[in-house]
């Protein structure tokens, strides 16, 4: 029997979405038979179990609660944002010695931060969206935010640097807000990002590893009212008039492959593990542009992961028991 600890919440804006994706991944992992699960919550800074105990770590890497010890033999971290995208829960059970699925620290935290992403993406030669980067929340960087605003045209995104999920996200269209958006920015990260508006039709690729094999799906479409950005109410709202489709119409062949290709080449050069969402434009004027990596995407019943890796042919119990049995083997080795 092999004892799996799902971590889900963090005290980041995603806590709730975290807990809709843990109910999806727990009753995953529940259907495999040699899997015992525990599941827990990050919440208020304490580890904390389904009947409110309270738990900790021990040395050992054993999970304590009461006067029961669990003998982890690896996390599944379904944490958005943080500490879990940002490589916060994956340098703290490296600490430990504690196996666990998906990106490690250091890509995790790559991938967070939008800037430190994008200099990566302009590096490997991947199209990403026109930006500048704003260092501090002063006169200087807001003239430099001025002249880009101008220059594209009175039309750009104002994106807090270190956060998931639209959180922290402007559009801007009035100069005489912009200033005021890029302070609120701030109050989420210490770099804001501005990016020329694009647009798009969005497409997201599922890119996993299975039985040793690095899988690129085709893509798949999220489909937004006119005007309406995908925001992180937008996103999960019941109200949404957001629609997904794992088979967007009118895309040429050449256009899926480039995509695959881009997104194949950010998974390696990035140095992804086992399971990201990476999410394109598609622009008449700018073509192919890559928008974001999700390092441990949603796995809400709305979320594109599972539906790509489902259309793709494959299962998530046995994706999820080939990324546990190879962290475990990778620790153990």
């Amino acid at each position: 029997m092999t004892n799996i600890l799902l971590l889900c919440g963090g005290d980041g804006a995603e806590h709730s979405v975290s807990l809709v994706s843990a109910d999806f991944l727990e009753r995953k992992l529940k259907k495999i038979s040699n899997f015992n699960v525990l599941r827990v919550t990050i919440h208020d800074h304490h580890f904390v179990l389904a009947d409110g105990q309270f738990g900790s770590f021990d040395a050992d890497g054993n999970f304590c609660y009461g006067t029961q010890l669990f003998k982890v033999d690896c996390v599944v971290p379904c944490i958005h944002g943080i500490p879990g995208e940002t490589g916060d829960i994956q340098s703290f059970l490296d600490i430990l010695n504690i196996p666990f699925i998906g990106c490690g620290a250091e890509a995790s935290r790559n991938c967070f931060n939008k800037i430190s992403t994008k200099l990566y993406l302009t590096a490997l030669g991947i199209p990403n969206t026109p930006f500048t980067i704003l260092a501090a929340d002063n006169d200087e960087y807001h003239a430099k935010a001025e002249a880009f605003f101008d220059e594209h045209n009175g039309d750009v995104y104002v994106k807090a640097a270190s956060q998931g999920s639209s959180v922290g996200c402007y559009h801007v269209t009035d100069k005489a807000c912009l200033n005021e958006k890029i302070t609120e920015a701030f109050g989420y990260s210490s770099e804001v990002i501005l990016e020329k508006n694009i647009i798009h039709r969005e497409l997201e690729v599922a890119v996993y590893e299975l039985n040793g094999e690095l899988k690129v799906t085709t893509p798949g479409e999220i489909i937004m009212p006119e005007n309406v950005f995908y925001t992180y109410e937008e996103k999960y709202s019941k109200d949404s008039a957001t629609v997904t489709t794992v088979e967007p119409q009118n895309l040429e062949e050449k256009i899926v492959e480039e995509i695959r290709d881009y997104a194949r080449r950010a998974f390696v050069g990035l140095k992804l593990r086992d399971l990201s969402r990476i999410d394109f434009f598609l622009s008449k004027e700018d073509g192919i542009l890559l928008n974001e990596i999700n390092t441990f995407p949603g796995e809400t019943p709305i979320s594109m992961f599972p539906k790509l890796l489902e259309h793709n042919g494959d299962t998530m119990e046995d994706f999820l028991s080939c990324a546990i049995a190879k962290a475990v083997a990778e620790k153990n080795c």
